[in-house]
């Protein structure tokens, strides 16, 4: 199989753990575990994915809805989660389909006895499950803090979604202007849903008190960081911030 160049910021990983790479179709994942385990990321990766597409094919407007959907209980595990996530967070159920499949990806990994610690990053929206604190360095473009500063997640928060959104970088689709707004949630799919939904909230620093209020009525939200131009904004109690 032929690979799409790497995006720059997989070369910045520091770890002890094994790094590895699994494409399949438009699912570009990066792995950390406790040993290579490619093999067996691919044939998860297929096994979380084909519920999705067949659910997809027979309902084509879960794939193009902008907005959120109604509960759907015969629908696959993860087709529920996504619907669930787009409802709390008033967005697309796709919005939330990169955390999705990273958090199904590291948790079957654990699950199977693979690996006890796992780190799964899909799109820049990152599954964490680690016996120890990590940062998460921030990519916001061409803002003067890019990759310059860092999340500190701590041990007792995971397994946690780290998903960012930004109005003027990447592919994604987004209403707001934030060069990046990272959320950091218990569920990974719900994480990647309000990165968006925050995301579009977000046009200047005068909304950050608009994106706070509405994180405050979610519960597990651990905390939200944003870059708004030159503003930055952290919010939650057990988010530390780092320079790099």
């Amino acid at each position: 199989m032929k690979y799409a160049h790497i995006p720059f910021y997989r070369t910045l990983v520091s770890t002890s753990l094994k790094s590895f790479r699994v494409v399949y179709k438009e699912t570009d994942l990066l792995i950390l575990a406790e040993k290579e385990l490619v093999k067996e990321s691919l044939f998860l990766v297929r096994e979380v994915r084909l519920p999705l597409e067949t659910y997809i094919a027979k309902n084509p407007f879960f794939l193009k809805s902008l907005e959120p959907l109604p509960y759907d209980e015969e629908a696959p595990e993860m087709v529920q989660k996504m619907l669930k996530a787009g409802k709390v967070a008033g967005v697309g159920p796709m919005a939330s389909v990169a955390g999705a499949i990273a958090e199904k990806v590291g948790t079957l990994l654990i699950k199977e006895g693979y690996t006890s610690e796992v780190v799964v990053e899909n799109g820049g929206d990152i599954y964490l499950n680690l016996k120890r604190d990590a940062k998460v360095a921030i990519f916001a473009g061409e803002s003067t803090f890019s990759g310059k500063i860092a999340l500190k997640i701590k041990k007792g928060l995971m397994p946690c979604g780290v998903c960012t959104s930004s109005g003027k970088v990447g592919h994604s689709l987004s209403w707001g202007k934030a060069e990046a707004i990272t959320v950091i949630h218990k569920d990974t799919a719900l994480a990647d849903a309000l990165a968006t939904a925050f995301g579009n909230m977000l046009k200047s620093s005068q909304d950050f008190q608009r994106v706070i209020t509405k994180a405050k009525r979610l519960e597990n939200l651990w905390g939200l960081f944003c870059i708004v131009e030159d503003q930055l904004m952290l919010w939650g109690k057990n988010i530390e911030l780092e320079t790099l």
